[in-house]
C-alpha cells in the first residue's frame, strides 16, 4: 500500500481491528458515521489510484495530486473514467482502472 500516509495506515489498522465496523470507528474517532464513511471512500479511491498508477504516467499524476490534496478523489475518479473511455475508443492499448 505504497502512497498511503501514516494517518491512512493507522485508519486502516483501526478499521481492521474493529472488524470493519464503521459505527465503532465513528466512536473511536469521535465523529459521525457519514464522516467515517467519507474517509473510507476517499481512502479506497486513493488505493485504487495507487494501483492504477503503476504503469501509467497520467494516472500517477492524478494519484500525486490526490495525495497532495490538490485534487479531490471524486474528481480524479471522474477523470480516470473519462480517460479509460478514451482508451477504449482507441483500441486495445487502453488500460482498465477497476
Amino acid at each position: 500500500m505504497n502512497g498511503l500516509t501514516p494517518e491512512d495506515l493507522a485508519f486502516v489498522r483501526h478499521f481492521l481491528l474493529s472488524s470493519g465496523s464503521l459505527k465503532e470507528m465513528a466512536a473511536l474517532y469521535g465523529v459521525t458515521y457519514p464522516t467515517i464513511r467519507l474517509r473510507l471512500d476517499r481512502l479506497i479511491q486513493k488505493i485504487r489510484l495507487n494501483e492504477a498508477a503503476a504503469d501509467d504516467p497520467f494516472v500517477a499524476l492524478l494519484r500525486r495530486m490526490v495525495r497532495d490534496h490538490r485534487l479531490e478523489a471524486e474528481a480524479a475518479d471522474a477523470l480516470l473514467e473519462a480517460y479509460r473511455q478514451t482508451g477504449e475508443r482507441r483500441g486495445p492499448a487502453g488500460q482498465e482502472f477497476s
